[in-house]
């Protein structure tokens, strides 16, 4: 059979509202994701037995601690596959707020089923997904979806939301157990219930309703995250914010033009892509 070739896209958090810490130490969220087309590429072969796996980066391994290995472990067990080459080509930065790990696993799940041509559903997808990882449910369907509980709990939006979306991913690693340790003093105030669903409206969007609560934790500790947020605010951008607990900050612009113009602003001391919804 022909290689199957998966483009493996990143997502963005448009607002994320922390709700609570369940017992075993996760935390409840409410979140509005949105697919963007800036993406990994990763090319699956059949092989008899085993699992082969190579990339462009050198600190992804052959073995479980890399999510695409893990996610053929897990389809294997479950479904009578052989085995499989993996190739992956890394655009989308590890540890910045854009799911690229969740993505390539959900990819991977998508893309097993199809070389090997079995009969899953998404649901089944996403159930295998979230012991890969919270993030990965979402990308089994991708698009804009609502989410809850740990991020598993997915309503589907039916429009994405528009614009052209500036990513300027700098090189900060945030923690992000560092980050959800932080976030008691948030918990700790009263606050009122948010639901982003009904904020989003045909091509009207209520961004002054949408924040992310790692921005009151992250902003005060690296600077720069609140300087490039202002500043794509300053070129234009409609909204602009941290993606889940960072690095990546984002601006969503109305026209390209202004996108780019920013980006050139940008591109010469960080990481940069100009993407869309998918």
């Amino acid at each position: 059979m022909a290689p199957v070739v998966l483009k493996s896209n990143c997502k963005v958090n448009i607002g994320l509202k922390i709700v609570s810490q369940r017992p075993d130490g996760y935390h409840t969220i409410h979140t509005l994701f949105q697919e963007l087309d800036f993406h990994d590429t990763i090319i699956l072969k059949k092989r008899d037995s085993s699992c082969q796996f190579s990339s462009n980066v050198n600190w992804l391994r052959n073995d479980t601690s890399n999510l695409c290995v893990n996610a053929w472990e897990k389809m294997s067990t479950l479904y009578d596959i052989g085995g499989l080459s993996i190739k992956l080509e890394k655009k989308i930065p590890a540890g910045r707020g854009l799911g690229g790990g969740s993505s390539n696993a959900a990819a991977m799940l998508k893309g097993i089923q199809e070389l090997y041509d079995l009969n899953a559903s998404n649901e089944n997808l996403e159930s295998i997904g979230l012991e890969l990882g919270a993030d990965v449910p979402f990308f089994i369907k991708g698009g804009t979806q609502i989410g809850d509980g740990i991020g598993e709990l997915l309503t589907t939006v039916q429009a994405p939301v528009p614009g052209t979306y500036l990513l300027v991913m700098p090189d900060i690693h945030i923690d992000t157990a560092w980050a959800y340790g932080k976030i008691k003093k948030i918990l700790d105030k009263p606050r009122e219930a948010i639901n982003f669903a009904g904020f989003v409206q045909g091509d009207i969007i209520h961004f002054e309703h949408f924040e992310n609560d790692f921005e009151a934790i992250v902003v005060p500790a690296y600077p720069e995250i609140g300087y490039i947020k202002n500043t794509l605010r300053a070129f234009g951008a409609r909204y602009a914010g941290l993606s889940g607990s960072g690095s990546t900050v984002f601006g969503i612009f109305d026209e390209d033009a202004a996108a780019k113009m920013a980006e050139s602003h940008f591109s010469s001391k960080y990481h940069t892509a100009v993407s869309r919804p998918t």
